[in-house]
């Protein structure tokens, strides 16, 4: 096959289960331990190429089940020499820490062993973990790139992985993604996983890739709701958990999903949420079957009116009173929005979708938006202020519409034994608004004047094909 031939989505595909692929009996063991069925559209189509020892550039969004498509056939090709044999970069470390410990899952009775590399962690014990035989080594640029200058590791594997190579453009790792090549072998397999092919991911491609075989799984169209209204905030990664609470506090949402990416953080943030004295529930893949029905049972009767859920967890939900959904992260591609903010704006009812971003994420925003062709706009988080001045409209509107009890008389008559009226009615709206739930710093996110020298400075380098600047903001005192 030439390097101008594609394979895409639409091609005809009859392997129905990984035996065909001719794997070793280890790695189909550990296929079957983890779950896996039938093999996903491709892993369909990259395992069959990849084990015939063609590069690979393949077009697939994350969720499509690619860690496994390159996974699967490169640690099925290792020797068992000692050495590292498969070497995979990545652009951030939780997808380092994610991508090896799925390959460890699957390739554990073929005695593969992996090692996490990436910045945060020692040095020392990295380069000992490596030494100690791991076949497999998921690695961040920069500190792959500092051990390979210190000459700390030479690695000679024999396949190369660069997994979400737009990411690595997007955060300016292009460079050093170049200069880690020059240190490993030139016979070498390559394979390359990419959401999007920008100019800058090809013109990379043809340097590294011989020949290769293209794949591309991308879903051509998608859609969204008109009937659901959607929003962005953008803010430093440091502010997404005020920001998400001051927005559920001013949005005062009747039932909410928040998607996160990980099982790990879904738990985190539903246990802070809690603590902050909101009913709230995680939803995740490692619950077990009991466990999830009473979160979505909860959900569904109103005992929790907050559910942090993954979007595998979340899949198959129809719950038609959802009038908002949180992007506390970034959905991974258009698909993932597109299904996430579905889940509200259902049989006619208006929803409301707000998707948290930070400057280093924009760009990946623009995309989806731009792909799902959908009606997004930026907002402004409300300071302290704004949203106590909100929570004081609200209760007013809530008191003027509030039923009268029939033993509000009765302990009205109580009460007026020892208080005046006046100190009565005090008293109680003082009550309502020491609940106040509006709290956290005065200002949090980006305002729009920020945000629009940030798109301005993307649309300066849309044509760049070298390492892009990343995002500067000034944020005003």
């Amino acid at each position: 096959m030439s390097a101008n031939d594609t394979i895409d989505r639409q091609a005809e595909i009859t392997t129905d289960t990984f035996t065909e692929f001719g794997l070793r009996p280890e790695i189909l063991k550990g296929i079957e331990e983890a779950g896996f069925r039938a093999p996903s559209p491709i892993q369909k189509l990259a395992i069959p190429e990849i084990l015939t020892g063609k590069d690979v550039i393949a077009q697939a969004q994350t969720g499509t089940g690619k860690t496994a498509a390159f996974g699967l056939p490169a640690m099925n090709m290792t020797q068992q020499t000692g050495d590292v044999e498969v070497l995979i970069i990545v652009p951030t470390r939780e997808l380092a820490s994610q991508v090896s410990d799925e390959l460890y899952r699957l390739g554990r009775f073929a005695g593969i062993r992996t090692v996490a590399v990436y910045g945060g962690q020692s040095i020392r014990r990295q380069v000992e973990l490596i030494g100690r035989g791991a076949q497999v080594v998921t690695a961040t640029p920069g500190r792959l790139l500092d051990h390979l200058r210190s000459k700390r590791l030479t690695l000679n594997p024999s396949i190369v992985v660069l997994d979400e190579a737009d990411e690595m453009l997007d955060m300016g790792f292009l460079d050093d993604i170049e200069e880690i090549f020059k240190y490993l072998p030139e016979q070498r397999q390559t394979l390359m996983f990419s959401a999007t092919l920008p100019d800058a991911i090809r013109h990379l491609g043809a340097k590294i890739l011989t020949d290769p075989v293209s794949i591309d799984i991308t879903p051509k169209e998608v859609t969204t709701n008109t009937d659901i209204v959607q929003r962005y905030y953008v803010l430093e990664e440091r502010e997404r958990e005020e920001a998400l609470v001051r927005l559920i506090d001013t949005e005062a949402p009747n039932k909410s999903l928040i998607f996160c990416r990980t099982k790990k953080e879904t738990d985190s943030l539903s246990t802070t949420l809690i603590s902050r004295g909101y009913a709230a529930s995680s939803l995740h893949g490692d619950m077990q079957q009991r466990q999830r029905d009473e979160a979505i049972d909860s959900f569904k009767k109103g005992r929790i009116d907050l559910l942090v859920a993954t979007d595998v967890a979340a899949r198959g939900l129809d719950i038609s009173d959802v009038t908002h959904v949180f992007n506390y992260h970034m959905p991974f591609d258009p698909d993932s929005y597109v299904h996430r903010i579905g889940r509200t704006g259902r049989a006619g009812k208006k929803g409301i979708a707000i998707t948290l971003v930070t400057p280093l994420e924009f760009k990946k925003l623009r995309r989806i938006v731009k792909s799902a062709g959908a009606p997004i706009s930026h907002e402004e988080i409300p300071t302290l202020d704004e949203a106590e001045r909100q929570y004081r409209d609200e209760l007013i509107d809530k008191l003027e519409r509030q039923h009268i009890h029939d033993g509000a008389a009765d302990l009205l008559q109580q009460l007026e034994e020892d208080l005046d009226l006046p100190q009565i009615a005090y008293k109680a709206i003082s009550m309502l608004l020491d609940r106040a739930p509006v709290q956290g710093p005065d200002r949090i996110g980006f305002n729009a004047r920020e945000v629009e020298r940030m798109m301005n400075r993307f649309k300066r380098r849309k044509n760049y094909k070298g390492r892009p600047p990343k995002p500067r903001l000034r944020r005003r005192n």
